[in-house]
């Protein structure tokens, strides 16, 4: 047995690790809270479209699941998710206003219901993340990527990083519901991630570039896609 005591890894920090490295490393723990797939704002149980691809065999494996992604993350992760949050961060526009710019943007039903489901439970969440955090003038927004957007401005969190989490546990989440639906092998699931990391912040860093006329670019197979999956036989997930 050792005659000193054994002090906890808190204890033995340096006295140095204050301050901005300090801020940094609680800003990263956010991040990785927030962009974590089981933080439980029922992600799990959406497709965005995937799974009509699924059942008319279009998607069927690794590569195919991969251009997915990659169309859905271009399109309406970037384009429409990513450009409300930087403008809501910015102060460009009220929430509420971006509120009813998004509900008119997000024409498939599911996926609008969807995204204000997701939003009514972070918003649920946030105060148990951040205490100190108080909810934004007239409340928080209906739809989740202002939710989210709003909660890691509440937290100092810069933008870039920001976005990068949103859209990495987006598509995190969406390849974890396609091992169960594809189905594809958890270590497929992890190579499709592992080519998603550099197109994420390239998307990210495009959504500080973007203009007004790029908001609401979709695909129309992809939007046609998540009209479609209120009609199909059987589903497995709710969009």
């Amino acid at each position: 047995m050792p005659s000193t005591p054994i002090r906890t890894t808190a204890e033995s920090a340096p006295a140095t690790a204050t301050g901005e490295g300090a801020d940094s490393a609680a800003h990263l723990n956010l991040l990785l809270q927030l962009g974590d797939s089981a933080l439980p704002t029922g992600a799990f149980s959406h497709s965005y479209g995937l799974e009509s691809y699924l059942a008319d065999g279009t998607i069927g494996g690794e590569e195919e699941l991969r251009q997915w992604l990659l169309a859905y993350l271009h399109t309406q992760l970037t384009c429409t998710d990513a450009l409300a949050m930087r403008w809501v961060y910015e102060g460009r526009s009220a929430s509420g206003e971006l509120d009813v710019l998004l509900d008119a943007a997000v024409v498939p039903v599911q996926v609008r219901a969807a995204s204000h489901k997701m939003g009514r439970q972070l918003a649920r969440i946030v105060p148990e993340l951040l205490p100190s955090a108080a909810a934004p003038r007239g409340g928080w927004p209906r739809h989740y990527c202002l939710v989210f957007a709003l909660a890691g401005q509440a937290a100092g969190i810069a933008l870039l990083p920001l976005l990068q989490t949103y859209l990495m546990g987006s598509v995190t989440s969406l390849v974890q519901n396609a091992v169960r639906g594809v189905p594809l092998g958890q270590l497929a699931g992890q190579r499709v991630l592992a080519g998603l990391r550099a197109p994420v912040s390239v998307a990210a860093r495009r959504a500080l570039e973007l203009g007004d006329d790029d908001f609401g670019t979709t695909a129309p197979g992809l939007e046609i896609a998540q009209m479609r999956h209120e009609h199909l036989r059987a589903r497995m997930f709710m969009s």
